[in-house]
């Protein structure tokens, strides 16, 4: 059917419930009608992820009935009985209608006769994936749509492996969900049925746990951790308990919560969107620091998956960090300080994706430790730790990409807020220890390896025409022939979509500069968005800020 038969379907087919076919008789704009349906929602980076509301391009409880019902046939098609009796466990965050999602996810499993584990209230992602191997699970999914504005939602899927599904098998399912035409034949149950089991809190105990054991500096906590001034806050979201919680039973006793921020809100009313990435998000914690002095500043998103960094710089302003340099910073300080541990473990490595700066890597190599890049999507990064434990030719020890995350250890597969909030606070107290503010450390980061400047700009383009456009302005770079950017000559331009040292295949273009910047673009695999990424390295501030503003101004003149 085109869009406006699969419209008329929904608005006159009485399975849709009352609210949906009123919601969609509502609409008088064909364009609307258009967006709504002219396809249906896609896995990406971050799996399903749309706004919610009517339509077969929205998030609805019949948009996920269906991603669970191929998911279901997946499972039952690849392991059959076994996995139907190891279950999927599913967890959701503060967001409109996730607790909805959840409960019709777990009702569609039940009524396949797949097992479903349900947390008693909102939960945060990084346990979820947690939870998939500790649990012993076929699978896993975490209704969320991290920091995505509060109108979306979405549906992410977690393998046995406890890392989000990659590309092999999310095609393997999108393929059994494709072949569902008929919404009506979906199966599904009541909540009260037996196969949906509610979890004690044994999970949240040995979570919390498995983060504890990440500490690497306990002397160091135990000796100044009291001290240490933080502001926290969940931004509405999943991670004020669990973050709190490690906190206060590692040592930190100074931890005070943004009030307005602290408890879950579906309308993420203090903010534009919960996002660790804009400095407005912190708006009210700054001014609560300039009141009390703090050292440091911690905001997570809804699904606490995402860690953002406030700290002193120099002269006394509190500046965000951005999630380059709290990576390179985490990079510094676990490689240092485990150093010896580290020196006698098999071919030690840290992982980063393509579009993360290379100060790390360059951190790393100073360090004895290998880096291997990944694509964009922290499930490469935990598709590489499962791949280090089966062939035993690689340890790793910690990954982190550029949009705020970061996650050491491998209690999860997935970046983790409450590690990265636990960890950030050590290194503080490593750097109050010495006089220093987490900023000074950055400053001394940078004085070893060299200054390193990132940008991400990013463009939306909804819709049809949108998808159109971003095609048009990927091949314009593709087949451009560019040999020159802001007069500094193109080194190489790597086309991941024919396939770039082994990685998957993927729409993504990186230029490679004579002088060492670099310019990534590629579609956005969860948003209407494309991105650039631009990297650029020097031996002083002014001197990359400058060639970062010519390499930016250039590349958005082309395009």
């Amino acid at each position: 059917m085109n869009y406006i038969d699969t419209y008329k379907e929904w608005t006159n087919n009485k399975y849709f419930d009352e609210e949906i076919r009123e919601e969609l008789e509502l609409i008088k704009d064909n364009k609307e009608i258009e967006d709504r349906f002219y396809k249906n929602l896609e896995f990406g980076t971050g799996g399903l992820r749309g706004v919610i509301g009517a339509g077969t391009n929205r998030i609805n409880k019949y948009t996920v009935r269906r991603a669970t019902y191929g998911l279901a046939n997946y499972i039952i098609k690849k392991y059959g009985q076994e996995g139907k009796e190891k279950g999927v466990v599913i967890a959701y965050d503060s967001r409109h209608m996730s607790k909805e999602f959840c409960l019709e996810t777990a009702k569609t499993l039940s009524a396949c006769d797949i097992k479903a584990y349900i947390f008693d209230s909102l939960r945060t992602t990084p346990q979820l994936s947690f939870a998939v191997r500790y649990m012993g699970c076929i699978a896993g999914v975490v209704i969320t749509a991290s920091h995505n504005p509060p109108e979306y939602n979405g549906y992410k899927v977690y393998w046995s492996d406890g890392g989000q599904v990659c590309p092999e098998i999310a095609e393997e399912i999108i393929t059994e969900v494709n072949k569902i035409e008929d919404y009506s034949l979906i199966p599904t149950t009541t909540e009260d049925n037996e196969l949906i089991v509610t979890l004690d809190d044994s999970v949240d105990i040995a979570f919390i746990d498995a983060v504890k054991d990440q500490v690497i500096r306990k002397d160091i906590v135990d000796k100044v951790g009291k001290n240490i001034k933080i502001i926290f806050t969940p931004i509405h979201g999943t991670g004020n308990l669990p973050i709190r919680r490690v906190l206060k039973e590692v040592g930190f006793e100074n931890v005070e919560v943004v009030k307005e921020q602290e408890l879950p809100d579906s309308n993420f009313s203090t903010v534009a969107y919960p996002n660790p990435e804009e400095k407005a998000v912190f708006n009210i914690a700054i001014d609560m620091a300039k009141k009390n002095g703090a050292d440091l500043i911690i905001g997570t998103d809804p699904d606490c998956d995402r860690v953002g960094v406030v700290a002193k710089n120099t002269d006394g302003e509190y500046v965000v960090l951005n999630g380059n340099q709290v990576g390179s910073l985490l990079v510094d300080y676990v490689l240092t300080q485990k150093k010896k541990e580290i020196n006698q473990l098999n071919n030690p490595t840290i992982v980063k994706t393509i579009v993360t700066s290379e100060l790390g890597a360059i951190i790393a190599r100073e360090n004895g430790v290998g880096c291997i890049d990944t694509l964009t999507g922290f499930k490469y990064i935990g598709e590489k730790i499962n791949q280090f434990e089966e062939n035993n030719d690689k340890t790793f020890i910690m990954g982190y990409e550029e949009s705020y995350g970061y996650l050491i250890g491998t209690h999860a597969r997935d970046k983790d807020g409450v590690v990265s909030a636990l960890l950030i606070s050590e290194m503080t107290s490593y750097y109050y220890d010495k006089g220093m503010t987490l900023y000074e450390g950055l400053q001394e980061v940078y004085s070893k390896y060299g200054y390193f400047k990132e940008e991400l700009k990013s463009i939306t383009l909804k819709g049809i025409d949108g998808m159109e456009q971003i095609k048009r302005i990927m091949n314009y770079f593709r087949n451009s022939k560019i040999s020159k950017i802001a007069n500094i000559d193109v080194k190489e331009l790597l086309d991941y979509k024919l396939g770039v040292n082994n990685l998957p295949k993927s729409d993504v273009l990186k230029f490679l500069l004579e002088d060492g910047s670099w310019i990534a673009v590629r579609p956005s695999g969860t948003e209407p968005k494309i991105k650039f990424y631009f990297g650029c390295n020097g031996d002083n501030q002014l001197e990359v800020d400058n060639k970062l503003e010519k390499i930016m101004n250039e590349i958005t003149t082309m395009f």
